[in-house]
């Protein structure tokens, strides 16, 4: 994953990381910690909507200037901006005034890597009602919630939760703009002139691939509501415009697009039976020798296994679905009749798998 670049040089003095990592507590406080982990959720989410990281520059400041610009009561300021230093993000100088550290950079709106919507999408409203069900999901193997709303979720998300959905469409679209850039500097085009981008959201991947490859088309698939709102570099009058192809359509039952590549991201998550039938369908449409990129999380073999296990459960309580291990994954494509090729990391949360369509 792309750093945060330093602090301006006059400035990098009060940026505060620990110089060594700190002694690790004795299991039974390490508990103690464990158990209070939603503390530490809600009061990122708290600093997230309050806006606390944009409104602290690259200067110390007090909980009580803070305050005032933020229009909020100092002393509650001061004890969310302590709990949240404690696990570095802001830092506390001695003389009682907060900085930043790469951490707190990263809530700001501003930020090019910002993962404000991230942070807030993991603390919807919604999480704190489903996340006490763990239980019952890990019983029952399934989604709770249709027992909590009486509907599934993303039906939930757009008919009752407008803000939540909001918020969802901000943080995939966040996320995906930056892993983008990562899966244009990975993959290797040569050869290809016609790339599809299946189940490709708004299409940033598709976007990123083109501006960097001005001799390769693409196409764009995805449900009608969502390229409805497709990257504007793609659109009529984008600048891509004129190479890209978006085209409304579910991949689970029909993929009516020819191309030399097709890369599906994230979407092989939501249960067997679409990710079978999104395969088969590549399949059906594939000219032998095709190559096929598949890029997920992993919840094993990887450096973020915390947060790619914490996605997997809230994926069970949410949708019922799964993140997959590089085993069950390679299954799958097997079971379908590609040929993987090539395993490798497109960052320190996705891994790219290359496959091709056997002769």
């Amino acid at each position: 994953m792309t750093t945060v670049s330093p602090a301006p040089a006059q400035t990098s003095a009060i940026v505060a990381e620990p110089a060594t990592a700190p002694q690790q507590p004795a299991p039974a406080m390490r508990l103690r910690e464990l158990v209070f982990g939603a503390a530490c959720a809600a009061a990122v989410r708290a600093a997230a909507r309050l806006g606390v990281a944009d409104a602290l520059g690259e200067q110390p400041a007090s909980a009580e200037q803070l305050a005032a610009q933020l229009g909020v009561e100092p002393r509650p300021l001061l004890r969310l901006l302590r709990a949240l230093s404690c696990y570095g993000v802001f830092a506390q100088n001695e003389d009682g005034r907060f900085v930043h550290t790469s951490m707190s950079r990263l809530l700001r709106e501003d930020d090019p890597h910002s993962l404000r919507y991230i942070s807030l999408w993991c603390t919807e409203p919604w999480t704190w009602d489903a996340w006490p069900l763990l239980d019952e999901a890990v019983r029952s193997g399934g989604s709770v919630f249709h027992e909590l709303y009486g509907k599934g979720f993303f039906e939930y998300l757009h008919e009752d939760a407008q803000d939540s959905a909001h918020v969802f469409n901000q943080a995939m679209t966040t996320s995906s703009e930056q892993s983008a850039r990562d899966v244009a500097e990975l993959l290797d085009l040569t050869g290809v002139t016609t790339v599809a981008d299946i189940g490709g959201g708004q299409g940033h991947v598709l976007a990123s691939l083109l501006e960097k490859h001005p001799d390769v088309r693409g196409t764009l698939l995805d449900l009608p509501r969502v390229v409805e709102k497709a990257d504007a570099r793609l659109r009529v009058g984008g600048a891509l415009a004129e190479r890209a192809r978006i085209v409304g359509g579910d991949c689970r039952e029909d993929i009516p697009v020819e191309a030399d590549l097709y890369i599906i991201k994230n979407i092989l998550e939501w249960d067997d039976d679409s990710t079978r039938r999104t395969l088969r369908n590549v399949m059906a449409k594939a000219r032998p020798g095709t190559r096929v990129v598949i890029i997920e999380n992993l919840v094993d073999d990887t450096p973020s296994m915390k947060f790619t296990t914490s996605m997997d459960l809230l994926l069970l309580l949410n949708v019922g679905g799964a993140k997959h291990t590089k085993e069950s994954l390679v299954a799958r494509m097997t079971e379908a009749g590609l040929t993987v090729a090539e395993i490798q990391p497109v960052n320190a949360y996705l891994h790219a798998f290359e496959c091709v369509v056997p002769a």
